[in-house]
């Protein structure tokens, strides 16, 4: 074998090392994810909205029952948000401070379950989550090529190229 050969093996060993390591912290964090809303102050006001939404029915992203919800959960909210990284105000530059994994895998993950859990699978709302992040350039277009080779519907493929 040459040393050329040699070299590419090794790379691509190192290559499969990292891609693992990389895929053993994402199931980590799987395992970990949301366990805080087991917390009496986070599954306090989750029974109680559950108890809305199976009265009232799920609110779309950004309208004004989901906003009144949101505020409705403000404590229940800050607290999650405080005590898993997943989110990007976990951070003290939010969405900056965030690094891969948050990104890659929980974010559009976290976005694309709630879908499915609230809104029985209709067209993700990913240009909401990535508006109010606001995510911008590539790595919104990122989001969203990830989301359709997932085969994810979204709501407004064209707001891919949205700058603000």
């Amino acid at each position: 074998m040459s040393k050329a050969q040699i070299a590419t093996y090794q790379h691509i060993a190192r290559v499969r090392q990292l891609l693992g390591e990389f895929a053993i912290e994402m199931i980590k964090r799987g395992d970990r994810h949301d366990a805080s809303k087991f917390d009496p102050i986070e599954m306090g006001p989750l029974e109680e909205m559950q108890k809305i939404v199976d009265d009232e029915g799920p609110a779309l992203p950004g309208s004004e029952a989901y906003k009144a919800r949101t505020a409705m959960l403000g404590t229940m909210i800050s607290h999650h948000r405080q005590s898993n990284p997943h989110h990007p105000e976990f951070y003290e530059f939010e969405l900056g401070g965030q690094y891969m994994n948050g990104i890659n895998g929980m974010d559009l993950f976290d976005w694309r379950a709630a879908n499915l859990d609230r809104d029985a699978g209709a067209p993700m709302s990913l240009a909401f989550s990535c508006d109010k992040y606001k995510i911008i350039g590539p790595l919104r277009h990122i989001l969203f090529n990830t989301a359709e080779r997932l085969g994810y519907v979204v709501d407004d493929p064209s707001a891919i190229d949205r700058k603000e």
